[in-house]
């Protein structure tokens, strides 16, 4: 930002937004959707995928479509990739790291910390500045606010082209040099993400068999969800701190509760295998001690 002023007014700001080039590789919905965000940023965009037909729409709002992935590499300071898997990414970017030389590598292409780690050993192989990042969000958030996107790995491409990731999302930190951190906060929240819905989607189900609508039911789950973020922040604390204190609701009585809603389950006929996979997790936990402890203590029943 830069300051004017003048003998006849007060000062006054004005912000100048500086452009770069940027190209997105990959242009599967999410691929599409950052390119869109750099676009509506006032970014140099250019696009590539490997297979045809895919951009048209950003193409007519100002994108220039590469014809191969090399012309897509040489046209920009910044590249961004997002697609299938670290494989599919490194397939693509391997015969292209001499184009690459010189510029900022952002691969957006969700995997395992494991072949996040690996794709950090080729970059630097090839004396690559790569950046790791995890994408949190679903399309249509990507751009606002509320968009939520991890970087790690070279902090130097993070501080250079900030603001740039920042027209993909409000939300970006940068977790650190461990490329393979992104992934991790990635599987961490998914793991959260996918065991809660499969959790609710169960929930309906039973009270279905009931005959309950999910309609009437869903307003009170709600509480649930209220009374989660101070759970979340208790939670890490004990586990962090290695303390569990039960004295508010012990595992003994959760796991017998557990029991309950497999006799429930079991009686309407409904598939069981995540309660009976909580249960056995649990029953291990007691079986180490932790009857008295919180349901935090579970933690340590999960390592072998």
């Amino acid at each position: 930002m830069t300051t004017h002023t003048n003998s006849s007014s007060a000062p006054v700001d004005v912000t100048v937004t500086v452009t770069v080039t940027v190209t997105v590789i990959g242009l599967g919905a999410m691929g599409r959707a950052l390119a869109g965000a750099l676009l509506d940023a006032g970014h140099r965009t250019t696009i590539w995928n490997r297979s045809p037909g895919k951009g048209e729409k950003l193409v007519a709002r100002g994108a220039v479509r590469a014809g191969s992935a090399e012309e897509a590499v040489r046209a920009s300071e910044l590249v961004i990739t997002c697609v299938v898997d670290h494989e599919a990414s490194r397939q693509i970017l391997d015969p292209l790291t001499d184009a690459l030389a010189g510029r900022v590598l952002v691969d957006l292409t969700s995997d395992t910390p494991d072949r996040a780690r690996t794709s950090a050993a080729w970059a630097d192989t090839h004396a690559l500045d790569y950046l790791a990042g995890a994408i949190m969000v679903p399309v249509e958030v990507i751009g606002g606010p509320e968009a939520l996107i991890f970087y790690a790995g070279s902090q130097s491409a993070y501080d250079r082209y900030e603001a740039v990731l920042k027209a993909l999302g409000a939300g970006a930190p940068f977790l650190g040099p461990d490329h393979a951190l992104a992934a991790a906060y990635d599987m961490a929240m998914l793991d959260f993400f996918y065991g809660s819905m499969a959790g609710l989607v169960h929930a309906f189900a039973l009270a279905g068999a009931e005959s309950i609508p999910g309609a009437a039911i869903a307003p009170y789950l709600q509480t649930i969800v209220n009374i989660l973020p101070p759970i979340v922040a208790g939670t890490a604390a004990d586990i962090d701190a290695k303390e569990y204190n039960g004295a508010g609701a012990n595992l003994a009585m959760m796991t017998a509760g557990v029991d309950h809603l497999l006799h429930a389950s079991r009686s309407r006929g409904l598939d069981t295998s995540q309660l009976e996979a909580i249960k056995a997790v649990s029953d291990r936990a007691i079986a180490k001690g932790h009857g008295a402890d919180s349901w935090a203590s579970t933690v340590e029943a999960l390592a072998g």
